[in-house]
């Protein structure tokens, strides 16, 4: 399913292997490929920069098709090789076309008529490719439909590129799985150091982000998967509260936290497409939301309880206080935040439970072609294929799954009413209100670790970040770049109470233009750790989770 493209001449991307600094120069102009050498310099750019050249006619959308595609052959096919992105769209360029004629008529259906978004592929789209969520199982899953998000973007004139790599099954195959990996696309890699851990399960979406192989990219969350990717390649993820965007048509886990968020490389960016993809039947303006001036008054929740203890993590996280301080935000410390003993071992019971459910629902509604019609059927075709689809890891995740009952079993409600109460009426919404708080922050994340196939995703014994109580809550949180530490990007995330999504999305663009912190990939091989970390495999019950 993926498009061949000719390699152009690309200089210093062998650079990567010697661990310098990669930049990607421009295509040769061809006849064949029809590409302005404007519009491989673009790419390079944010998505409101490509929307802008678009509008004023610098650019044509067939260019930057065109200039993707020779980046995504240049750097994730050859080069860097980040295997990030799992299929370009065969009918991208002629989407592109029909932009650059609508425009040429006057009739630009929105602001992001022409630009090209890739999709995690676990969310399905009308065109001519499978949404596979990284398993040769779902390699005939051409379902011909759009989820409501795509119909959004399509609906503003966007170009579906194509479909990212991710963490297989949207990481909830195995205790014991490696990020960003799948039977289909193998291991993706971190763009900025590339044996560094991508993060998942979005980690094509926050890699090809970055790598600046798309405009944007969307990708999907229950429990970390927009905000961890896109802390460890240093672009803007963006959460919304669950249920803004339809989950519709979209290979799922858990209807009481998933969701789908834009990732790019700018809070303006990240606006633009939430315009496009929230499907609520009074969708927000999120980009005329956005104020530069709206940390001024607010009061701003320290979770110190979520900081860790890593001198390089919590360097870059004063510095991100510091801008909130500078803009006139009121900054209160929260020391204290500690879930019951409980409270773990009753998340992943909900996660077990809706994903039997959710699967089974999914997987019933696909085409006929596809033969495994259940989550039974799939954890004996992984079985029967054991040499491709668990070459790595295992599928404890799905066997515990199935083992579950259905979702009206006390068990279950339980478990449910437990979480969400921690999360929400005792966690997120009892600290707004004690603390009289607009916003939570913390750091997005870890220093991630080199990923490692024989031991899992590690990460160090001292999580950093509250992310977890903002996914299990189904609240709206953003990470915003914060600089780096060993090479690789960290994230300042902003958490709220449910529905405050334009606030946060205006929070985070006021720090992202206060502190512009982003840093370019540097496709570098390795850097040496100048900290001693004890690390230990994540498991999908413990309190950070990527999926």
């Amino acid at each position: 399913m993926r498009l061949a493209v000719s390699a152009l001449a690309v200089a210093a991307v062998c650079a990567a292997c010697s661990g310098e600094s990669v930049p990607i120069e421009p295509a040769t102009e061809t006849e064949e490929m029809n590409m302005t050498v404007d519009a491989a310099e673009l790419i390079l750019g944010t998505l409101p920069e490509i929307a802008d050249a678009l509008a004023t006619g610098a650019t044509s959308s067939a260019d930057l098709v065109n200039a993707y595609t020779t980046r995504i052959e240049a750097v994730d096919r050859s080069g860097p090789t980040l295997q990030s992105v799992l299929a370009v769209n065969p009918d991208a360029l002629s989407q592109a076309e029909a932009s650059d004629a609508r425009r040429a008529a006057g009739e630009t259906l929105g602001a992001l008529d022409g630009v090209p978004i890739l999709l995690k592929d676990n969310i399905e789209s009308l065109d001519p490719m499978p949404t596979t969520a990284g398993s040769t199982a779902l390699t005939e899953n051409i379902t011909g439909r759009d989820s409501p998000l795509v119909a959004g973007l399509r609906a503003q004139g966007a170009v579906i590129l194509g479909k990212t790599n991710l963490s297989q099954w949207a990481n909830i195959r195995s205790s014991d799985s490696s990020s960003g990996w799948t039977s289909l696309g193998g291991q993706v890699k971190n763009p900025h150091v590339l044996n560094r851990n991508p993060c998942g399960s979005s980690s094509g979406s926050g890699a090809a982000a970055a790598a600046s192989l798309a405009a944007g990219t969307v990708g999907t969350e229950t429990n970390g998967s927009i905000i961890c990717p896109s802390n460890a390649s240093g672009i803007v993820g963006f959460k919304p509260t669950v249920g803004v965007v339809s989950q519709e048509y979209i290979v799922p886990i858990s209807f009481s936290q998933d969701t789908a968020g834009p990732m790019t490389k700018s809070v303006m960016g990240a606006a633009m497409m939430m315009n496009a993809m929230d499907t609520t039947e009074a969708p927000t303006d999120y980009v005329a939301a956005l104020d530069a001036g709206s940390l001024n008054g607010a009061r701003v929740g320290v979770a110190r309880f979520s900081q860790g203890s890593n001198p390089l993590i919590l360097e870059r996280f004063e510095a991100g206080l510091s801008v909130l301080e500078a803009q006139g935000a009121e900054l209160i410390d929260i020391e204290d935040n500690e879930q019951t003993p409980e409270f773990w071992p009753s998340a992943r019971a909900v996660l077990m439970f809706e994903l039997k459910h959710t699967m089974n629902e999914y997987l019933a509604s696909t085409p006929e072609a596809v033969t495994t019609r259940s989550l039974a059927d799939l954890i004996a075709y992984n079985d029967a294929n054991a040499d491709v689809e668990l070459a790595y890891f295992g599928q404890d995740l799905f066997e515990d799954a199935e083992s579950r009952g259905p979702i009206t079993d006390q068990a279950y409600l339980d478990a449910r009413d437990l979480v969400q109460t921690a999360t929400r009426e005792n966690g997120i919404d009892a600290l707004m209100a004690q603390y009289q708080l607009d916003m939570l922050v913390s750091p997005s994340g870890v220093i991630v670790m080199e990923h490692d196939y024989t031991k899992g995703d590690v990460w160090p014994n001292e999580w950093a970040g509250a992310g977890s109580i903002a996914a299990v809550a189904g609240y709206p949180h953003i990470t915003v770049p914060v600089g780096t530490a060993e090479g690789v990007p960290l994230g300042f995330s902003i958490m709220s109470a449910a529905g405050r999504d334009a606030d946060v999305l205006s929070w985070g663009y006021a720090f992202e233009q206060a502190s512009n912190l982003r840093a370019d990939p540097q496709y570098l091989e390795s850097v040496v750790v100048s900290t001693e970390v004890e690390a230990e495999a994540a498991d999908a019950g413990e309190e950070e989770t990527s999926e």
